[in-house]
């Protein structure tokens, strides 16, 4: 059996470079890992990141790519082999929120949410399916939405619904090499991607949902996949709903 550990292991970390993504590939880097930290149109944030991990004596490169093209995905994992000479670990934690009523989206709306909730998450399971080493890891960023029964978010959450059922196909074509797949879906993020989307009043209702009266914060989501990336191996082709009790039911 794989040592369960992140020393010495190479992680992809798609929008890697600040936030959520930020903060796991600082953590994977601590905890031994080699980074190759995906940014789409943050550049700065990226070298940023890329810097704090090599300063603290870590190992990361820094990517660029749009995921929802095909061959930016087999590119960022080329990135992953050509550096460090394979992968086995892969997060994908990129995304796009939009909340707007169903009448009111554009075909254009549409079709950005689900390349980028969709179209980009399955071609990331499909590379790190083809590329990660035996005992891999993958794990998609999907949203407690997932479970809820809301207005407004048709779009984000029917664009990260196929997930749960890329995740769960992928576990199973994949056991045979010991490769796990999983779905994080965190509640409500306090992030700068929450905000825009919500009136004052709302976010206080959303806060009002989970226990202790507050949103899901980054710092509580990175060891649930850092869990999943190691000890957590037995997990696949599941989702795990870390949200506070979080419900819009």
């Amino acid at each position: 059996m794989a040592e369960n550990t992140l020393r010495g292991k190479v992680a992809v970390v798609g929008g890697g470079e600040k936030n959520l993504g930020g903060l796991i590939s600082r953590k994977f880097a601590e905890y031994g890992a080699k980074v190759v930290v995906h940014y789409h149109g943050s550049q700065s944030d990226a070298e940023q990141t890329v810097k704090d991990i090599q300063g603290a004596g870590g190992q990361a490169v820094a990517v660029q790519g749009d995921l929802t093209q095909v061959a930016d995905v087999r590119r960022l994992f080329d990135t992953a082999v050509d550096a460090y000479g394979g992968a086995d670990v892969a997060v994908n934690t990129t995304g796009m929120v939009l909340r707007k009523p169903i009448l009111e989206t554009t075909e254009d709306d549409y079709d950005r949410m689900f390349g980028i909730n969709a179209k980009a998450a399955y071609f990331f399971i499909q590379e790190a399916g083809r590329r990660l080493n035996d005992h891999g890891r993958i794990i998609s960023l999907g949203t407690s939405l997932l479970a809820a029964f809301t207005d407004g978010y048709s779009t984000y959450a029917g664009g990260k619904a196929p997930l749960e059922h890329f995740t769960r196909a992928a576990a199973k074509e994949f056991a045979d090499r010991s490769i796990s797949v999983n779905v994080v879906a965190p509640g409500p993020m306090d992030t700068p991607f929450f905000y825009p989307q919500e009136s004052p009043e709302r976010v206080e209702f959303h806060k009002s949902q989970a226990l202790g009266g507050q949103l899901t914060q980054i710092e509580d989501i990175v060891p649930v996949i850092t869990f999943l990336a190691t000890d957590g191996w037995w997990f696949t082709g599941q989702t795990l709903f870390p949200n506070g009790g979080y419900t819009t039911r």
